[in-house]
């Protein structure tokens, strides 16, 4: 037994100011606790004077606790529906300076996604998309955009050919004037500030790690943080199921317009 893990959260709380109560429990002190045992570490008491101590073993946890599974036009159909009928939508509402806020990005496909789709309709220069996450680190990777080939499986051929450049035989670098269209933040869904008269925002495949009351508060600051009429896109996991109660009607299938 590694010791009680109630007073593990509080100390992490303290630590990293994360808490692990909005996450949920099984999931994560399995995650935890395998990290832990990996590194024959014997108690949660020990583990966090260790991570007071080193700034690689913190690091670690942060990167590890944090869910980073991410890829280019992950679930291809839905970003179809994104082009097709949502852009439409929202210019037609908005007109085409968007405000376009990608939250838990994870390493950036999301976000970067979103700008060669934006490129169909609107100049590079054109498009910001503020694009956030918990995970310091990785932001910087988001940032330096390298991605292996896996995670551009499903991304159009046409947008591989004409922003990314081959690194190695697994790697590939998107180009720079991509990531110059992406404003990178941390930022905490449960606890830091929303941006304010979003036009879209997308959060895909997190809230399922979180509780239900987490995820209604969170869709709840959402729904503060967008215009009337302006929508917010989640994963295949994540509809609501009483998304009226919320503040918030269905367009389509994981979209839902801010009533």
């Amino acid at each position: 037994m590694l010791g009680s893990y109630e007073a593990f959260k509080e100390s992490i709380f303290q630590l990293t100011n994360i808490d692990l109560n909005s996450y949920k429990e099984r999931q994560m002190k399995r995650r935890i606790d395998s990290l832990i045992t990996k590194h024959g570490i014997t108690s949660y008491s020990s583990y966090v004077q260790i991570l007071k101590s080193e700034k690689v073993f913190y690091d670690e946890f942060i990167n590890y606790i944090t869910i980073n599974v991410s890829e280019f036009y992950r679930n291809p159909e839905q970003w179809k529906v994104l082009e097709n009928e949502i852009i439409p939508y929202i210019f037609n509402c908005f007109g085409k300076q968007l405000k376009i806020w990608s939250a838990a990005c994870s390493t950036g496909d999301e976000p970067y996604s979103l700008v060669m789709l934006l490129s169909n309709f609107l100049p590079l220069s054109k498009i910001k998309i503020i694009a956030t996450d918990i995970d310091r680190l990785v932001i910087e990777k988001a940032k330096i955009g390298i991605y292996h080939q896996k995670s551009l499986k499903d991304l159009p051929i046409e947008y591989i050919n004409k922003y990314f450049v081959q690194v190695n035989d697994k790697a590939y670098k998107i180009a720079d004037e991509i990531k110059a269209c992406v404003d990178f933040k941390q930022h905490d869904l449960l606890k830091d500030p929303y941006p304010a008269d979003c036009d879209l925002i997308v959060c895909r495949n997190v809230l399922i790690y979180f509780t239900d009351e987490a995820k209604n508060r969170i869709y709840n600051n959402f729904r503060q943080a967008l215009k009337k009429n302006a929508i917010l896109f989640v994963g295949s996991t994540e509809q609501m199921l009483q998304a009226n109660q919320l503040g918030f009607q269905s367009l389509k299938s994981f979209f839902y317009v801010k009533q």
